[in-house]
């Protein structure tokens, strides 16, 4: 009966999804708060059903029981428990409804957890939910139902892959599922903007901590496979190149990416069609790396499956909501309306850079892994592209982004200051590394003479500019914009901003002095110097 009960919740979390998905968007349309209130409600009850079916297909492998096929072929009497329980996602039909029991917990975390979001668009974002979640219902209820039964049950099962029992899979996959299935929360955030027409600050504030979850659980999800790969498949190495590694890699790639467009979409109200497209791709990806692993079209010791019947219902999955979505995007995507401007050399400049180099590694991932199979299909060569083509292409393109990365963060948002950027690196780097400066100074001060010849020099040009200018208001002006950007940048604090205005008003190198104290550095800060310390520069 465990079985037959895991199945028919299975078969009720697909009708509950099926109500998802239609009666809030028709709330939505209708302006009706009782039906909008249904997304909540259905998901909650659609993560008690799937949770109760996994829970199911966990207690049979547990207890050993061999009249079910996924235990017989995935288990034994004797194995240890750990792997009993680990056995259950070791195999496409477990591991597929472990990807649907996570789907519906994220459902469920909106459901409970987003109640400062607008009710519509909570509504259209379930709603989004519950297309996804159907599809793959029906994809697990119709090819890989991990319930059916064997008539004449066997005493033994035949045990689960020998590599496969390791505490890695205990830990790579659901974080990896984590990873990829996270993404589908930004996925259905940008899917419901685009039908509601309507994008701001606020979502992008909504949006970022789902798309760091789901990046976190990724990370760590990659960065496990790798050490287990170290470890147990001797390749001696921690990344192969692997087509089915490649498919973990580009939402990830992606999703750093959109991490960093949100953060300026948040702050400026920018990039709001690209963050939007972002999250489309990053999702998008998700869906063709599990097409990858369980189609059969490649050959990969990661695959799951080869049945020709599953990949095809995969790539239908693939076809409706990749080929949906961006056809969505094309008709809505000129409706949403632009946001603030920026300078090229800024912090959203440096993001928007940023944003290129990530976006480009990942089109030189996608086409080294799926160039073969088109190749394939149209002429019916056989290729392999392995490390050598991605080594070469892949790492030329991280290079400068590894050098550009630590100037972003030292630019000011709207316009910055690329050489003053470029001055507080090598200052730093000069201190950190205790090498001579290009000035002559050795970096033998301590972190409280630094700061001193700092804000010593911030009051030399206070000096200077109150002095050629005519007036002490237009000299407060100029001192104010000097430090103001430099605060702003480094501290970003609200408290801090005032403080500034008041020095400003004020115009009293003393209140200068105060300003930096109650700036939160880790030393205290001195009084200005009759004349500045020398800082390397």
């Amino acid at each position: 009966m465990i079985a037959e009960s895991g199945h028919y919740a299975l078969v009720l979390a697909l009708a509950l999804a099926l109500i998802q998905s239609t009666l809030p968007i028709l709330g939505a349309r209708w302006r009706d708060p009782a039906l909008m209130n249904v997304a909540r409600s259905t998901a909650l009850a659609q993560l008690l059903f799937v949770a109760f079916s996994f829970a199911a297909l966990v207690t049979l492998h547990v207890t050993s029981d061999f009249s079910v096929v996924n235990v017989f072929e995935n288990s034994h009497s004797l194995k240890p428990l750990i792997y009993k329980v680990t056995g259950v996602w070791g195999n496409h039909e477990g591991s597929m409804l472990l990807w649907v029991s996570i789907l519906a917990l994220f459902g469920g975390l909106v459901a409970a957890f987003g109640n400062n979001l607008p009710l519509s668009l909570r509504a259209h974002v379930l709603a989004v939910q519950a297309w996804i979640a159907s599809a793959f219902y029906l994809f697990i209820l119709i090819t890989s139902n991990p319930f059916l039964r064997i008539a004449n049950p066997p005493i033994e099962g035949r045990d689960l892959n020998p590599v496969l029992q390791d505490i890695g899979l205990a830990v790579h996959p659901p974080m990896l599922y984590l990873g990829y299935v996270g993404f589908s929360i930004s996925f259905s955030f940008a899917v419901a903007a685009l039908i509601e027409g309507r994008i701001d600050a606020a979502w992008a504030r909504w949006v970022r901590p789902w798309t760091l979850m789901a990046w976190i659980f990724l990370t760590l999800g990659i960065a496990m496979g790798s050490y287990w790969a170290y470890y147990e498949l001797g390749w001696g190495g921690w990344w192969f190149w692997d087509p089915v590694e490649n498919a973990s890699l580009m939402p990830w790639l992606a999703g750093t990416a959109l991490l960093h467009s949100a953060v300026v979409m948040e702050k400026r109200n920018a990039l709001k069609v690209w963050t939007i497209l972002l999250a489309i791709l990053t999702f998008s990806l998700s869906l063709l790396g599990t097409f990858l692993v369980r189609s059969g079209v490649l050959t990969s010791v990661h695959a799951f499956a080869t049945d020709p019947t599953r990949g095809v219902f995969i790539l239908l999955i693939l076809c409706i909501f990749i080929g949906g979505s961006l056809a969505l995007y094309a008709w809505r995507a000129s409706a949403l309306r632009q946001g603030g401007l920026f300078a090229p050399i800024s912090r959203e400049g440096a993001l928007v850079l940023n944003n290129l180099f990530l976006t480009t590694a990942c089109a030189t991932v996608f086409i080294g892994t799926l160039y073969p199979l088109a190749l394939e299909v149209l002429t019916g060569d056989k290729i392999s592209v392995g490390a050598p083509f991605f080594n070469l292409t892949f790492a030329p393109l991280f290079l400068p982004l590894m050098i550009a990365m630590p100037f972003g963060p030292l630019l000011a948002w709207k316009r910055g200051d690329l050489l003053g950027a470029a001055q507080r690196l090598i200052a730093a780097g000069i201190a950190a590394l205790g090498l001579e400066s290009p000035s002559g100074y050795t970096t033998s001060f301590s972190n409280q003479e630094i700061v001193c010849g700092y804000t010593g020099q911030l009051l030399e040009y206070q000096r200077q500019s109150a002095a050629v200018s005519p007036t002490p208001a237009a000299g407060s002006t100029a001192t104010r914009l000097a430090f103001y950007a430099d605060i702003r940048l480094r501290f970003d604090s609200t408290h801090a901003i005032e403080l500034a205005m008041n020095y400003n008003a004020k115009g009293d190198l003393d209140v200068f002095v105060d300003f930096y104290n109650s700036i939160s550095f880790p030393y205290p800060l001195c009084q200005a110097p009759a004349s500045p310390a020398p800082v390397p520069t």
